[in-house]
């Protein structure tokens, strides 16, 4: 599949696609090595013949940063693909749903003490106090994942809300169907929560 998508992307002539951030850091590498080569021109005060090695050492970079870009988003495309046929190849696969359904009667035979502890458990992981690195660490993977350049502002805007839209929806799934399923794993739940 990686030689599929390789070869779309040099046979394409579609417009290069760069958001501000990746041609922002594109652009502070290209003028980082300008300055450094400019630089070591000047130590060695060579005269006017050293001025064209400047200028093809100026474009090698240049077509070395767009090699670097091009194999970032081939592996970006490459990786983006892959994901979706595992999540397909996922939904459809026969033995997860047994296991599913292993798994469903694993946790309905368990205590209703034990659902509550693990309830409590997973929402202090996930959403205690303490989880704000972990949703960092966790949301920037998945950023990067879908390729995405690093943006500090959104993922602490991600951040900052995510949780907050996940443990509503946990509430209202204890509000709503734990109460129709098991109304004392709830009962031992808000007296564990208090």
């Amino acid at each position: 599949m990686g030689s599929w998508i390789i070869n779309w992307w040099n046979t394409s002539k579609s417009e290069t696609f760069l958001n501000d951030i990746q041609e922002k850091s594109i652009l502070e590498k290209l003028i980082e090595f300008e300055e450094l080569f400019l630089l070591d021109e000047m130590i060695k005060e060579y005269p006017e013949t050293h001025l064209q090695k400047f200028r093809i050492g100026i474009h090698k970079e240049t077509i070395q940063l767009i090699k670097m870009h091009n194999a970032d988003r081939i592996y970006t495309i490459l990786h983006f693909s892959t994901n979706i046929i595992c999540f397909v190849i996922l939904s459809v696969n026969e033995e997860l749903i047994i296991l599913n359904s292993w798994i469903q009667e694993f946790i309905y035979n368990l205590s209703d003490t034990i659902k509550a502890l693990s309830i409590l458990l997973l929402t202090d992981l996930c959403i205690g106090f303490h989880s704000p690195h972990g949703w960092e660490l966790m949301i920037s993977s998945f950023y990067k994942d879908f390729g995405f350049a690093h943006n500090d502002q959104i993922i602490s805007g991600l951040v900052s809300t995510f949780p907050v839209i996940f443990d509503t929806i946990f509430k209202y799934w204890i509000f709503r169907y734990l109460n129709r399923v098991s109304p004392s794993l709830v009962v031992i739940y808000h007296s564990m929560n208090d």
